[in-house]
């Protein structure tokens, strides 16, 4: 079965913030409206795009998202 985008991005979370990834990981953790059950790219970024003061870059999202598919092949 296929992981959400959600449950890939907690794999990346740690307790240094040593990555771009990892504070992005840390704060989806903490985001209550982050949509948990989606791997839809469209969906995932209007929703970051629109919702989130968090990321600083969408640079981050799309590196994070590109992994998050080839690990899900």
């Amino acid at each position: 079965m296929r992981r959400s985008f959600y449950h890939y991005v907690l794999t990346l979370k740690g307790p240094n913030h040593l990555s771009e990834e990892q504070v992005f990981a840390n704060h989806v953790s903490h985001d209550i409206q982050f949509p948990k059950h989606t791997s839809d790219y469209d969906e995932l970024s209007s929703y970051l795009e629109m919702n989130v003061n968090y990321l600083t870059s969408m640079d981050i999202f799309d590196r994070i998202y590109e992994q998050y598919v080839e690990n899900n092949r």
